[in-house]
């Protein structure tokens, strides 16, 4: 058997050593991520072009709320298309507020439970 030269504590320390590759590949491309992330983000603030809500009503068919200067637009998204549906006032709109960036989990969770009426606490 070909195996039969590598001894046990070799064999635990290939594992180790492939594992501490795939946790450094893996913290890079974390890193490399939210860095990405957030240069995204810094380019994106200060635009007058925002969309504001998506409803998906196919596969490859959208139906967005676009907000372009102080005009607030229905648009409808397809595979190869764009058509403009409606222009809206704001007045005619029901804005809610997003929740922070910040919010962890547990807050949301709870939020959750509480809308959906099955708060067992």
């Amino acid at each position: 058997m070909m195996l039969s030269g590598v001894s046990t504590m070799d064999g635990y320390l290939q594992f180790i050593t492939v594992l501490l590759l795939f946790l450094f590949v893996l913290a890079i491309t974390y890193v490399a991520t939210r860095w990405i992330a957030g240069y995204q983000k810094t380019r994106s603030t200060g635009c007058n072009i925002e969309v504001i809500e998506t409803a998906r009503i196919a596969t490859n068919k959208y139906l967005q709320l676009v907000r372009a200067g102080s005009r607030y637009l229905v648009i409808a998204v397809g595979k190869d298309e764009i058509h403009m549906l409606a222009e809206l006032s704001e007045d005619e709109l029901a804005l809610t507020q997003v929740p922070a960036v910040g919010m962890d989990f547990g807050s949301i969770f709870e939020k959750f439970k509480k809308q959906s009426g099955k708060d067992d606490d």
